[in-house]
């Protein structure tokens, strides 16, 4: 039986647009939620991030959750307590629970994709209550997050902010 390129094509585009997740603005950063505890059972949540050139998460900590840092493209210096750690892709960093750090961009002119699993599932509770859909098109993050919100829900997950942009381990 022969299949037209055109219907193939057709086929891709509707299925990738069905199966396409939402992008959200967290603190600069363009993430997707990939797995979460819907689709785990609550073992972990699998999100994808883009980072804008040179720029650093927050000081912060997670007490509920690991975190496994994966680099896919770009470098990634995480710094903690007595440690620099600078990955580069296909490198990924594990950080436990009750750990302080930060994640920076090394580069001042790409972007820095990266995989970020959480263990057990938390970490995309505050994305999809506080991230901020990417309208397409979008290359910055134009409105500000709700900070009263922000705090609720990370207490509620177990997340802290150590310290003011910029601020290190």
């Amino acid at each position: 039986m022969l299949i037209s390129k055109g219907w193939i094509m057709c086929f891709f585009v509707f299925h990738k647009k069905i199966n396409m997740k939402k992008q959200y603005w967290l603190f600069g950063s363009k993430v997707t939620v990939l797995q979460d505890i819907e689709k785990t059972e609550g073992r972990f949540d699998l999100i994808e991030g883009s980072f804008p050139a040179a720029s650093q998460s927050p000081l912060h900590l997670h007490t509920q959750y690991s975190e496994t840092f994966y680099v896919l493209e770009g470098e990634a210096l995480v710094l903690t307590p007595g440690t620099e750690k600078l990955l580069k892709a296909g490198q990924s960093y594990f950080i436990p629970p009750h750990t302080p750090h930060v994640i920076i961009n090394n580069s001042r002119e790409k972007e820095l994709k990266a995989l970020a699993v959480a263990s057990p599932s938390g970490f995309a509770k505050l994305i999809h209550s506080v991230g901020i859909e990417v309208i397409d098109g979008e290359t910055t993050q134009q409105t500000q997050h709700d900070m009263q919100l922000v705090g609720k829900i990370l207490s509620e997950i177990g997340d802290e902010i150590l310290g003011p942009p910029g601020a290190r381990p």
